[in-house]
């Protein structure tokens, strides 16, 4: 009988980062907003950062003390922190969910579309690429990374499916 696993709560504007394969980093709510999960398969290190916003340069201040309520910011943040871990990036893992319009694609600030922008160019700039992605559309999704094996599990519109 396979262990219980503990689940670790990333809230908005937040990141997690474990080696702990008894572990789940668990994210709700990415309506427009970004989860990333980034994953080391040979170490088990992994980490889960959940963004709301594309640009930090809108606001300094709150970027300063809470980096990861922005893409640009929060990708950094958890590429850092992976780093600090000893995770090279070219052994790193990326998923990506959310960046939904939930509004639809005449929303005024198209908020999804712009973090899913900002997702890719940070990626792009470090040399990275999404091993997989559910990003878009118009439903809001949760995600979780399982450290024990790495999945990255996405649930949207009441279906599970790994990314």
């Amino acid at each position: 009988m396979p262990e219980a696993v503990r689940t670790q709560l990333v809230a908005m504007g937040q990141m997690a980062v474990s080696r702990d394969p008894g572990t789940a980093l668990v994210t709700h709510a990415l309506g427009s907003c970004i989860g990333l999960t980034a994953y080391d398969p040979e170490s088990g290190i992994g980490g889960l950062v959940h963004c709301m916003l594309p640009l930090s340069s809108i606001a300094c201040d709150t970027a300063a003390s809470h980096p990861c309520m922005f893409v640009d910011a929060g990708t950094t943040a958890l590429l850092r922190a992976l780093k600090d871990a000893g995770v090279p990036k070219s052994r790193l893992v990326l998923r990506a969910a959310g960046g939904a319009e939930l509004l639809g694609d005449a929303a005024p600030f198209q908020i999804g579309q712009r973090n899913r922008t900002v997702l890719i160019r940070i990626l792009e700039k470090n040399g990275m690429l999404l091993a997989g992605q559910d990003l878009g559309g118009r439903a809001a999704r949760s995600m979780a990374l399982h450290l024990a094996d790495g999945n990255t599990i996405v649930r949207k519109d009441g279906r599970e499916s790994i990314v």
